[in-house]
């Protein structure tokens, strides 16, 4: 059974305002770290934080962990007047207002990326998958590529920013483009054509010696594992949780293939490029290529598809309710969906609009504690 982490990141929420908090104390940033124990990270901006998993063999490991950390923070925060919002963008963040993390590196970055970077007030959900010594992570990682906006539109959670809709179910990967080096990863054929890359970018000083790129999903550069960064943050733990299990499943099955990535071809590629599109334009609601040849259809029969390949797999490895729950989350909405369907009631209320946003806060709030 291939090992597997999860990073979370939550934006610190003042619970009276609703707004995230741009310069919390020295006080609530310790008791951050108090709650979370050894995982915890600072993130770019001050009032937002990450919590880097232990290393899991099963998902149950992975629930009990993440809701500890969901419930401790709650306790922890609520003394001081504030929560966590995990979710792909927060409804009520002014960019503007955000302080930033005083470190080396986060410094670095604002001054290479400048604007870009100030503007990324972003939380993702990013899941690690071992990939055993012996089976280049390149070849898994053109073998999963392909599904890369599937995993996107059933995580969704970033409708909203700087206060108003954006038209978009994931704006934060409509932001992520304005980075370099981040979406959908360049072509390469394998392991060898990847170090060539990263050569040559160190050599015209784009980056350092260790440094690599900010895909949606890539080799991590410090851990044997295979990265998914395309995902938004999931308010829902459980959302979170299928996720990463979908994911797991996916590079598992593409390690146990004899030529994994053969078939990624410049079409599929392209069809990747555009399908992405449509799952942080439309979420759910996108209309899809199913394969190389072109052929479209909806979110449903692509999840379909997916059980029709990936459902042994799942089974074999202990989770046949897998694609019973991606189903169920398929069904009932993603988070932008629901993000949206609470705006709206709020609306036909007779709600003013910044009223709207607090409940939909309030709604991110509560389901960011949750532990289920």
């Amino acid at each position: 059974m291939l090992t597997f982490g999860i990073e979370e990141e939550y934006f610190i929420t003042d619970l009276h305002t609703r707004h995230m908090v741009g310069e919390p104390s020295a006080a609530v940033l310790a008791a951050c770290r108090q709650a979370i124990g050894p995982g915890f990270a600072l993130e770019m901006f001050q009032g937002q934080i990450e919590v880097a998993s232990p290393v899991f063999k099963a998902s149950s490991e992975a629930a009990d962990y993440l809701a500890t950390v969901r419930h401790n923070l709650a306790r922890s925060l609520g003394a001081f007047g504030l929560g966590v919002v995990c979710a792909g963008s927060h409804p009520l963040a002014a960019w503007r207002e955000q302080t930033a993390t005083d470190r080396v590196h986060f410094q670095q970055l604002f001054e290479d990326i400048q604007y870009v970077a100030r503007r990324s007030v972003l939380c993702g959900l990013h899941v690690h998958v071992e990939v055993p010594a012996g089976i280049d992570r390149i070849a898994v990682m053109n073998q999963v590529s392909p599904w890369l906006p599937l995993l996107l539109l059933l995580s969704c959670s970033s409708p909203f920013w700087e206060g108003a809709p954006t038209g978009f179910m994931s704006y934060r990967q409509a932001a992520c483009d304005e980075w370099p080096r981040m979406g959908v990863p360049e072509h390469f054929t394998d392991w060898s054509a990847y170090l060539r890359y990263l050569a040559l970018l160190q050599r015209v000083g784009a980056i350092k010696a260790d440094g690599n790129g900010w895909w949606g999903i890539r080799p991590a550069a410090r851990y044997p594992t295979l990265e998914l960064r395309m995902t938004d943050a999931c308010p829902r733990l459980a959302d979170a949780l299928v996720l990463a299990t979908l994911f797991r499943v996916m590079v598992t099955h593409a390690c146990a293939l004899e030529h994994p990535g053969a078939g990624f071809t410049a079409e599929a590629l392209w069809l990747l490029k555009e399908n992405r599109w449509q799952a942080k334009r439309y979420g759910a609601a996108g209309s899809f290529a199913l394969d190389d040849q072109g052929t479209m259809g909806t979110a449903e029969q692509w999840l379909l598809e997916a059980q029709r390949i990936f459902a042994a797999t799942a089974g074999a490895m202990g989770e046949p309710q897998l694609f019973d729950d991606l189903h169920r989350l398929l069904a009932s909405g993603n988070s932008a969906v629901d993000q949206l369907r609470c705006h709206a009631d709020a609306r036909a209320s007779g709600a003013d609009e910044h009223v709207c946003l607090q409940q939909v806060v309030d709604r991110l709030l509560a389901q960011s504690r949750a532990a289920h």
